[in-house]
């Protein structure tokens, strides 16, 4: 399990120059990758180059000091070395000529949000994204070029091996370099026609940090990357509605679970423990949202979780209300499912139950075992405590994850006492 989604730095530097490096990284590992793919053409070389830019800052910031502008300085490392990589395979003289054009010095001032360096890391996300390439292929693009994810943990995350990851990501570099695929941002309809494929992907990251096994900085990426783009699209109500839905439940991440690790579903959080600035920001950033797509719906429903004072505060007619919409504009089964939850919870759990037999009929839920675990709460409070334990642990025996069994299980005892 890895605990940064960056690449390992070396640990024989000093810690100071280490922890250095590593703040720089975060903003600047990306920013180089996007800015050398976008002058090269060559994605290899422009993560070789960025991660040895990191190698030469732990060998160099002990002794030398940190500089005034680090991620200057390690731009300036990544396009000295890719000159000379360049140089030596005797590329043509004008990618050499760009290359010579970044970053001339380590004291050269940051660039603004807005310009070409800044505006890459967007060209990136939308390459990464591009519907010429398979959902997976994307995915994986995406955390190891724009989030610096190693290939090793993307493959333990895919659940595939290390070689096959490997083997993908060659492939889907390769495909954009046959393909032709344009490394930017598309504009006019192209623009409305892609951005859906993007926000998918980085909805899928963030559930992957977000579920009950997940990893939590792939939910920090995706948080971070969709402040960006909030930041660099801020016309987009989509993608604010996004950032907002990721604020809201990232919000809750430090009462997920308690003093043994026990996943805590959200009835029974802390709500104290709730991050109260992610939320006033989500609030903010949803109250820029002007039109009614699949992530708004989401974010509202989001924002009456994290703004009600407790569980029996909810409001929980608005949200069942807000589902009512999803399920016109984007139905599913899981839709579906919440629905019934939500109804239940606002006019009574006989209601949901209805709702979820007819969820049921319309196919998808077959052996989802989460919808026996909303049809054994909904028992639960029709007080057939004994039936809804059962199913509890039916549902238990049927999930993948160890910490949702324990959570099932825990409930299935707490109502056979």
């Amino acid at each position: 399990m890895f605990t940064s989604p960056r690449r390992p730095m070396p640990t024989q530097a000093p810690a100071g120059a280490a922890a250095a490096v590593a703040a720089a990284s975060v903003e600047a590992y990306p920013r180089i990758v996007a800015t050398l793919i976008r002058v090269t053409g060559d994605w290899s070389l422009a993560e070789d180059c960025a991660q040895e830019s990191l190698t030469a800052a732990l060998e160099r910031w002990p002794a030398d000091g940190v500089p005034a502008n680090p991620g200057g300085w390690l731009m300036t490392v990544a396009r000295n070395r890719a000159i000379d990589v360049l140089r030596r395979a005797t590329v043509e003289r004008r990618k050499l000529h760009d290359l010579a054009l970044l970053t001339p010095d380590e004291a050269s001032p940051e660039p603004e949000v807005g310009q070409d360096v800044v505006d890459d890391r967007l060209r990136l996300i939308f390459t990464c994204c591009h519907p010429a390439l398979a959902i997976e292929a994307r995915v994986a693009l995406t955390l190891r070029t724009v989030c610096g994810v190693p290939t090793a943990d993307i493959a333990r995350l895919l659940l595939v091996s290390e070689s096959t990851m490997t083997r993908r990501l060659t492939r889907a570099r390769t495909r954009i370099t046959q393909a032709g695929i344009p490394y930017r941002v598309p504009s006019g309809p192209a623009l409305t026609e892609r951005l859906p494929g993007v926000l998918a992907v980085l909805y899928l990251l963030f559930t992957r940090g977000y579920v009950a096994d997940g990893e939590p900085a792939f939910a920090d990426e995706a948080v971070r990357l969709a402040r960006l783009l909030d930041r660099l699209m801020p016309e987009q109500s989509e993608v604010a509605a996004l950032l907002a839905l990721f604020l809201f439940h990232h919000s809750r991440r430090d009462a997920r679970r308690d003093a043994a690790g026990t996943l805590l579903t959200l009835h029974r959080q802390d709500r104290d423990r709730w991050d109260r600035a992610a939320i006033a920001e989500g609030l903010a950033t949803l109250d820029r949202v002007r039109h009614d797509g699949p992530y708004a719906w989401q974010a509202r429903i989001a924002a009456c979780h994290a703004t009600a004072v407790s569980v029996d505060d909810t409001d929980w007619p608005t949200i069942a209300r807000a589902y009512d919409a999803l399920a016109d504009l984007r139905p599913s089964p899981v839709i579906a499912l919440n629905r019934a939850v939500a109804h239940g919870y606002a006019y009574g759990p006989a209601v949901g139950l209805a709702l979820l037999d007819a969820a049921r009929a319309g196919g998808g839920l077959g052996g989802y075992p989460l919808a026996v675990a909303v049809e054994a709460d909904l028992v639960a409070r029709q007080g057939d405590r004994l039936r809804a334990a059962s199913l509890f642990r039916e549902a238990a025996a049927a999930v993948a994850s160890t910490a949702e069994r324990r959570a099932l299980l825990g409930r299935a005892d707490e109502l056979a006492g």
